[in-house]
């Protein structure tokens, strides 16, 4: 028996199917499990920046308090560079005169 050639091209669709659809379900089990190990991954990371945070902000207050005590010191400083050039207003003397 003579296979028709349409009954041949369907059978090879359907093999092809079915193999396309086993390929695509073994691929997203894959990355399902690769998406769990990085979720893990991000949540480790996470943690480890949360513990770190802390020490962050004591850094942050520190570096925050010593440019408020360098600021103060260069603005003093600039004022008494600015009194010490300062040119001194002469007073004026009124002369009496007679009319």
């Amino acid at each position: 028996m003579v296979m028709d050639v349409n009954a041949f091209l369907t059978i090879l669709l359907l093999i092809a199917g079915v193999v396309l659809l086993v390929v695509l379900i073994v691929l997203g089990i894959k990355c399902i499990g690769i998406l769990n190990k990085v979720d893990k991954m991000v949540d480790d990371v996470n943690g480890k920046l949360e513990s770190v945070d802390g020490v962050f902000g004591a850094i942050d207050k520190v570096t925050d308090g010593i440019s408020v005590v360098a600021d103060s010191i260069v603005t003093n400083a600039v004022g008494m560079i600015g009194k010490a050039f300062k040119k001194k207003k002469k007073k004026k003397k009124y002369e009496e005169e007679d009319f």
